[in-house]
């Protein structure tokens, strides 16, 4: 196994966890922005106010994003697999 073919591994296995990661968080960040900006402008100092909204949203995130993320995951376990006689010699 050449080192370079290991950093390529590791480098697309980093991107793809990036792209999975940001797809589930983002829309929780932004309604967590939103909910602040709300609690802001009404003077509501709950804290926990802002809980229930961002795991709806992130629980929706999921179930919408988990056909693309398994796809994602078995293109990149099918390309290892076909790496492997590189892999191995």
């Amino acid at each position: 196994m050449t080192p370079e073919l290991f950093v390529e591994l590791f480098r697309d296995a980093l991107w793809m966890v990036l792209l999975m990661v940001c797809a589930i968080i983002i829309p929780s960040l932004l309604i967590g922005l939103i909910v602040a900006i709300f609690q802001a402008a009404t003077s509501i100092n709950e804290q926990t106010l802002s809980f229930l909204p961002r795991l709806v949203v992130t629980l929706l995130a999921m179930m919408l994003f988990a056909h693309w993320m398994t796809q994602m995951l078995m293109e990149y376990f099918f390309s290892i697999v076909e790496r492997l006689p590189q892999v191995l010699y």
